[in-house]
């Protein structure tokens, strides 16, 4: 990744990291070539990103058809899986999206936008939101909608 993404996460990361932890797990993206399997490729994925998923863990689907939340419906959200007491888990897809097995064993899906984000984008997208509707429950000036 380059260096702006690394410190962008790094930074929410670690403005967050007083109340909750936010761990980053990549999954290699797949080769591809021209003659590549697609289905076979997403499959793969889907499956190391499943296996990387920890016990217990609530699963969130990052889709552009997700729920497109306002950032006060974002904390309620964050707010409910905070009270919840699981570990939560964001899965973000490769270039073809999720695979058909991370959308079911997802609990839900969260859409960021209707565009298409580059994935450098979308790891400090999530950090600062994550951040933004903590600091929104925690009554911080960060957020001032």
């Amino acid at each position: 990744m380059p260096p702006w993404v690394e410190q962008g996460y790094r930074e929410y990361a670690k403005r967050i990291s007083g109340e909750l932890r936010l761990d980053l797990i990549e999954i290699a993206p797949a080769k591809r070539s021209k003659r590549a399997d697609i289905a076979r490729t997403l499959l793969d994925e889907g499956e190391r990103m499943l296996k990387a998923i920890p016990k217990a863990c609530r699963v969130i689907a990052l889709e552009v058809d997700g729920a497109a939340w306002s950032t006060e419906e974002l904390a309620q959200q964050l707010d409910d899986w905070l009270r919840s007491g699981s570990d939560l888990a964001l899965l973000v897809g490769g270039p073809e999206g999720l695979a058909e097995s991370c959308r079911q064993r997802a609990d839900g899906s969260w859409s960021l936008s209707p565009l298409t984000l580059p994935h450098p984008l979308v790891r400090v997208v999530i950090s600062e939101q994550i951040y933004r509707a903590l600091s929104l429950l925690r009554n911080h000036p960060y957020h001032r909608g």
